[in-house]
């Protein structure tokens, strides 16, 4: 089961990373300015296994046991890199457990969800990709 979670939330990120990446010069979203320091924060009462899934700063997805909360990561992303996304699944909660995604980029807030493990204690939390002003 742990291994179809892995899977869904790769399937997931990559799907939202390659529908985000078309450009979209019809938007002037400058709440992050061009910053490429990015953050990703996981945080909740979910007890769980849990596992993250993100693009890292040369652009490429990764897969990261959740071991406790909060959990964090950080770094500048590579000039290549086009764009941030993360999510979270997990199975083994308890029901009503939640956890919290954050991304945030410069400094700023650019995307948060908040789940709910189900009545089988299956959480999952996929973020829109942020594309990175080109």
């Amino acid at each position: 089961m742990k291994s179809v979670l892995k899977t869904l939330a790769i399937v997931l990120t990559l799907a939202f990373t390659a529908v985000s990446c078309s450009s979209d010069n019809d938007k002037d979203d400058n709440s992050a300015g061009a910053s490429r320091d990015v953050k990703y924060e996981i945080t909740g009462n979910y007890t769980g296994s849990l596992s993250a899934t993100y693009i890292e700063k040369g652009g490429n997805a990764l897969n990261e046991d959740v071991n406790s909360l909060p959990w964090t990561k950080e770094f500048t992303a590579e000039p290549k890199s086009m764009g941030a996304s993360v999510s979270a699944s997990g199975n083994g909660g308890v029901t009503g457990q939640t956890i919290t995604v954050k991304m945030i980029v410069g400094g700023k807030v650019v995307n948060e969800l908040t789940a709910t493990a189900d009545n089988s204690g299956i959480i999952v939390a996929a973020l829109t990709a942020h594309v990175f002003p080109q």
